[in-house]
């Protein structure tokens, strides 16, 4: 029979800590790691570590610009395999968005196959694609084979790569970065190079260089996607100063194929017969064209957007979406504030330079702070590689002279190499060569000898020394330092300058001009309705204001079990108040709700009221208008329906209540009522000026009338010159009024006395 081990308890290896300073400790470790090795970019090559080992694999797998395509799977393999020791789809995710034209202004890598779209689709699997570097990355990259980075051993120690990309490209600014690490985050978008080089050049060549000298040059994003950027230049300027900020970013309206250059900017297409059509040809950065276009459709759906009749996709590899007004009528610039503001068309995005520094450091830098320490990174650049080349032409000047000595005593050279067992040493006394000049003599071939021609080997030192002497002079002098970083900047500016393809900017900067303020209920189509809300909280709307009878109800068919509560007369533009027993408020718009045709849809489904929550009343929403609200433990106050309004389907907490108290009043104040009765569960009558109740946005409110057992029972408002009236029973809709009604008005919180012969016995005034 097998043993069993028994478990060792001893404790050996196990170290007691306090639970709190261990778990602190680790998050700590685990935050550090995010905030440096997965989330924020360096600002010296914009890139996240992951981007970074992919741009080299793709290099040590020779896909250059100019070299075949490679399968994306072998590149991802590599990736992970060697250096990135992390999921697949995170990696191909990050390949995938360094090739989309439309995320990245200068793409690093050239896809081949499906790499997604702009409407949102992903991209496909990662055997199915191919990949290889673009021109970009390899400016991004240049140098790295002349010492200018120092290289750290791979997770595993059986590689070597690259701290930081030494390139010129400034990557960063250029195509942007975002990134959620803890506690922190990061959101930069892309700039125009050429800007972005003019504004290094300054900082470069005047330390007290202002911001306001810096943007002129420097206009602000140049998103991939174009689109325009209509902030004040006084709001993006602060931004960049800061390092904080946000730009509102709107899509295009361009019309190409418009009669004149007016309609074609203002993206009018003129159709026959005076109509005209408005045509999107550039969308905001980040916004899938599909959830656009679906958007536009549900606003025209909703009756949000009544002067749009139609939205149509035309758009092929460029993009074209069309809006078909509802007339001819409709005013061009009021149709595209109103999609502007109802869609995506325009959308925020927010600006965050937070970055690493040269010590991976994150820190939230302004415009000129991340130039000058991108400059500074740029001169260090150029003064490794300045002297790694220094290096290499001591080393080939130490061989020519080697050589040279050879060429001049080729005869005896060749005869001790025949003649002599150990030819090296005797080489070495009797020529006066060093050790490496020695072994390189000896290892050329016979045929190399013929080639040794003394004119030649003195021209290539005289080069290599007059080199040397050029690059001696840079490495001593930062004047020359910025001389020459200007000249390779210039070279690079070349390249992305604006009357190039790929340099050209996109993306406009034009302050927006002042438009009228805008409704969105403007945009709904005002017809009367009647809302009707079941026992059960079934809603839905009948066209028209329907004869709701005697009871006030109408004559509605409901499903088995349920029946009326409430139903009121409003416009599709009206805002409906449903008033809940917990003092909560929530907001319906009337021109949401389905059709009266069927028994409706529970309101349960649009706005999140507790199941157990009883709706005591609905209020159509007007201007200024007043509701009194009273509690079962008779306090209440008077709130203006403007504050009651709720923004989410949460709704908004009014009244305050205590215990199992519930509120159970929720009546309109007409604009002539003066004065306030109030009867308790006791049968006890009070009434007093409205002026003693005050106004308030939320909280208990104030005691209405004293009990000694019981609870408030109704309350209502009136004018005292007219009498307080109240319903009958019975059959027929009558009502009574007592005029004479002095002996019941005393001060608030009174606790009064029984009402007149004829009260309701169920203590109602309706």
């Amino acid at each position: 029979m097998a043993t069993v081990e028994e478990p060792d308890d001893s404790g050996a290896g196990i170290t007691r800590e306090p639970f709190e300073s261990a778990l602190s400790e680790r998050y700590l470790v685990y935050a550090l790691s995010t905030i440096t090795a997965r989330s924020l970019p360096d600002l010296r090559d914009g890139l996240k570590p992951v981007h970074r080992r992919l741009l080299w694999t793709m290099r040590q797998l020779r896909l250059s610009p100019d070299s075949t395509f490679k399968k994306s799977a072998r590149v991802v393999g590599d990736v992970i395999g060697k250096y990135h020791p992390h999921g697949d789809v995170a990696v191909y995710d990050a390949m995938v968005r360094l090739a989309q034209p439309f995320t990245l202004r200068y793409p690093l890598v050239e896809g081949q196959g499906n790499f997604g779209n702009i409407d949102g689709d992903n991209a496909a699997a990662y055997r199915y694609t191919e990949c290889k570097l673009t021109r970009t990355a390899m400016q991004l990259m240049d140098g790295l084979d002349e010492g200018t980075v120092e290289f750290i051993p791979t997770y595993n120690n059986e590689e070597e790569e690259p701290v930081i990309m030494p390139g010129l490209f400034p990557n960063l600014l250029a195509n942007g970065a975002s990134g959620i690490a803890v506690g922190m985050a990061t959101s930069i978008p892309s700039h125009n190079v050429a800007e972005v080089l003019d504004a290094a050049e300054k900082v470069m060549f005047n330390k007290d260089v202002t911001h306001e000298e810096l943007m002129t040059v420097f206009k602000g994003p140049d998103f991939a996607t174009g689109g325009l950027v209509v902030d004040s230049p006084e709001a993006i300027s602060n931004a960049y100063e800061t390092g904080r900020g946000s730009f509102r970013v709107r899509g295009r309206f361009f019309a190409a194929e418009a009669e004149n250059a007016q309609d074609r900017d203002a993206g009018i297409e003129r159709q026959k017969g005076g109509g005209y059509q408005l045509v999107i040809s550039e969308i905001p950065y980040q916004v899938p064209k599909s959830k656009l276009i679906e958007q536009i459709a549900a606003a025209i759906g909703d009756k949000k957007l009544p002067i749009l009749e139609d939205v149509r996709d035309e758009s092929d590899e460029q993009v074209r979406i069309v809006l078909v007004p509802r007339s001819r009528n409709v005013d061009p610039e009021l149709l595209k504030e109103s999609v502007y503001k109802l869609t995506d068309l325009e959308t925020r995005f927010s600006l965050n330079l937070n970055v690493l520094d040269h010590t991976r450091t994150p820190m939230v830098m302004g415009l000129k702070e991340l130039l000058q320490n991108w400059v500074t990174h740029q001169i260090e650049i150029l003064q490794r590689r300045t002297a790694h080349r220094l290096e290499k032409i001591a080393d080939r000047l130490e061989l020519l002279e080697g050589y040279i000595i050879a060429f001049l005593n080729l005869d005896r050279v060749i005869e001790i190499i025949r003649t002599e067992d150990e030819p090296k040493p005797v080489m070495m006394a009797e020529f006066g060569l060093t050790d490496r000049q020695t072994e390189a003599i000896l290892n050329m071939r016979l045929r190399s000898l013929r080639k040794l021609e003394e004119m030649q080997l003195r021209t290539e030192k005289d080069e290599l020394l007059k080199e040397q002497e050029e690059l001696t002079k840079l490495l001593e002098s930062p004047a020359r330092q910025r001389t020459r970083l200007k000249r390779d900047m210039a070279a690079l500016r070349k390249e992305y300058g604006e009357d190039t393809a790929i340099g050209a900017r996109r993306t406009t900067i034009a302050e927006a001009a002042p438009t009228v303020e805008f409704n969105p209920d403007a945009m709904i189509e005002k017809e009367p309705v009647t809302v009707i809300l079941s026992a059960k909280g079934w809603v839905r709307a009948a066209k028209g204001h329907v004869d709701l009878g005697e009871d006030g109800c109408g004559d509605f068919k409901y499903k088995e079990g349920d029946g009326p509560a409430f139903a009121v007369h409003c416009q599709t533009t009206d805002k409906l108040l449903l008033c809940g027993a917990d003092g909560r408020f929530f907001t319906l718009g009337a021109d949401k709700l389905p059709s009266a045709r069927g028994f409706g849809e529970p309101v349960r489904n649009t706005l999140d009221i507790d199941a157990a929550t009883q709706i005591i009343a609905v209020v159509v929403h007007e201007k200024d208008k007043q509701v009194l609200l009273a509690s079962t433990v008779g306090k209440g106050f008077v709130a203006i329906t403007d504050e009651l309004l709720a923004e989410t389907r949460k709704g908004r907490q009014v009244v305050n209540l205590k215990g199992d108290a519930k509120l159970i009043v929720a009546r309109e104040v007409a604009k002539e009522h003066d004065h306030v009765a109030v009867v308790g569960e006791n049968r006890k009558l009070v009434v007093f000026a409205l002026e003693e109740m005050p106004v308030m946005t939320r909280g208990q409110g104030v005691t209405l009338q004293r009990y000694r057992d019981g609870g408030l029972s109704d309350a209502t408002t009136f004018k005292l010159e007219d009498g307080l009236s109240w319903q009958m029973g019975g059959k027929g809709d009558r009502t009574r009024t007592e005029n004479e009604i002095g002996m019941w008005k005393v001060a608030r919180g009174a606790a009064g006395r029984m009402p007149p012969q004829g009260f309701p016995k169920d203590n109602s005034f309706t």
